[in-house]
């Protein structure tokens, strides 16, 4: 069926928000399958992450950085079954917006989508960042702004063009990095079987004195971020052939296959290098790929990472761009935001919008920007684990012994999981979280004439 921009309200209502003014003939385009939405959720997470933080784990877990990716898929899955679930109920965009709109009503909806849009906002911005720091350290005479720049103004060029242009640049990004890890892996192992006596327990068991778990869990908190990106296939809802059926595929199969990579290269990093302290924490990863195949190496790793880091604000600046335009239809945003360019059936103004926020790289720095993003997501995580209890088990009444388990029992513990991982913020994480979610607040009640009108209601696509 053609999708259409119909609010669904009951018969006799009128739908709230600018949806009936919408021609019928915009729509999106439905041309992603399971491997276009799992490349699009790789390329999100960027492989290659597990470097970022690779000395900062490895020396608080003791050298057990593998048991710590290990717990941390386990903790991710649980959610990310809640993200596929959800998705099947209500494929349309807008993720955990739609989502929180559909179980606990538009108010709670609204503050929902305003937590995911901290998240998603602030994400293009970091990859930005991390291109102007390694390009610059990489040419010194060409300022870190100037490569910035241009990513920004690229990024969005693509985005415009719409969503089979990301899908092309995508299979670029991952293969790059793809090659490297093929590299990496075969040096890796070529340099372990020249050493010797080889440990293979040494990425779970840690050095020497290692103890306990409680170290294990606290990387495997800090490794979730690592994870963040699953979430992003559900805002492709609208552009997926048969979202229903393709969408919780996707989702599960994103997040195993990120995992596996996480955990391969952990393991495989750790006996090339079996250490559980570095010269310098922060580019430890540097040591690692020098031990297994030198300069070379590195150099490519330096190219592999930054392609990663622009293949991830290509597809974040179009999961945000989704978002805005959906609270834009709803008439949360004005109706600009909510309508699609006549040429190129994309979001221009929203993409344009994410653009301009991206520009306060130039004034932020990394741990500012990490510490919101966390806070974004985890506030994502849980409501859409609570929207699969109460969708399920309270509103259609899902309770058989099957039931509680997949519908209670299941997201239940992925709540639970998520409520634990906000023990691992910082306080500057709170701090900002809080103050973003009481602008929300505040901007809800301007929405509402002070609560005394009902919020905007979510428009959606049939599928």
């Amino acid at each position: 069926m053609t999708p259409t921009f119909e609010t669904d309200t009951p018969a006799g209502e009128k739908p709230v928000g600018p949806a009936s003014a919408q021609a019928p003939s915009q729509s999106w385009r439905r041309v992603l399958g399971v491997p276009s939405l799992v490349l699009l959720g790789l390329v999100y997470m960027v492989p290659l992450t597990i470097f970022s933080t690779y000395g900062i784990v490895v020396e608080l877990t003791g050298g057990r950085l593998s048991a710590a990716y290990a717990v941390t898929l386990v903790v991710m899955l649980f959610t990310a079954r809640s993200y596929g679930r959800m998705s099947q109920a209500f494929p349309f965009g807008g993720s955990a917006y739609t989502y929180a709109t559909r179980s606990f009503g538009p108010g709670l909806g609204f503050m929902a989508g305003w937590s995911l849009l901290l998240d998603y906002l602030l994400l293009p911005m970091i990859n930005y960042l991390l291109i102007g720091i390694y390009m610059e350290a990489a040419f010194p005479a060409i300022p870190a702004w100037v490569f910035m720049i241009v990513s920004i103004v690229a990024v969005t060029v693509l985005n415009i063009l719409g969503i089979t242009a990301i899908a092309k640049a995508n299979f670029v990004v991952v293969g790059l990095q793809a090659l490297f890890i093929v590299l990496f892996v075969a040096l890796g192992l070529s340099s372990i079987t020249g050493t010797g006596n080889v440990d293979l327990l040494a990425p779970f068991t840690g050095a020497e004195g290692a103890e306990g778990l409680s170290p294990v869990f606290a990387g495997s908190a800090i490794l979730c971020l690592s994870y963040l990106g699953f979430d992003a296939v559900s805002t492709f809802a609208e552009e997926t052939k048969d979202p229903k059926r393709n969408l919780p595929r996707a989702i599960m199969v994103t997040t195993v296959l990120a995992g596996m990579i996480f955990l391969g290269l952990a393991y495989i990093s750790h006996l090339v290098l079996p250490v559980s302290t570095f010269n310098d924490v922060d580019s430890a990863a540097i040591e690692v790929i020098g031990a297994a195949g030198g300069e070379l190496l590195v150099a490519f790793f330096t190219a592999a990472y930054i392609a990663g880091s622009l293949g991830s604000a290509l597809t974040s600046q179009a999961s945000v761009s989704r978002i805005i335009h959906s609270m834009g239809r709803s008439g949360v945003f004005p109706a600009a935001l909510g309508r699609l360019h006549a040429r190129f059936s994309t979001p221009v103004l929203p993409i344009l919008l994410t653009s301009a926020v991206s520009l306060l790289a130039f004034v932020l720095d990394l741990l500012t920007i990490s510490s919101l993003i966390s806070f974004g997501a985890l506030v994502a995580f849980s409501v859409v684990n609570l929207a699969v209890i109460k969708h399920y088990f309270f509103d259609q009444k899902v309770r058989g012994a099957r039931g509680v388990i997949h519908n209670l029992v299941l997201p239940g513990i992925g709540f639970v999981l998520t409520i634990w991982l906000w023990t691992s913020l910082s306080g500057l994480s709170f701090t900002f979280g809080l103050i973003w979610a009481g602008a929300g607040l505040a901007y809800l009640a301007f929405l509402t004439r002070g609560f005394r009108k009902p919020a905007p209601q979510l428009d959606l696509k049939e599928a």
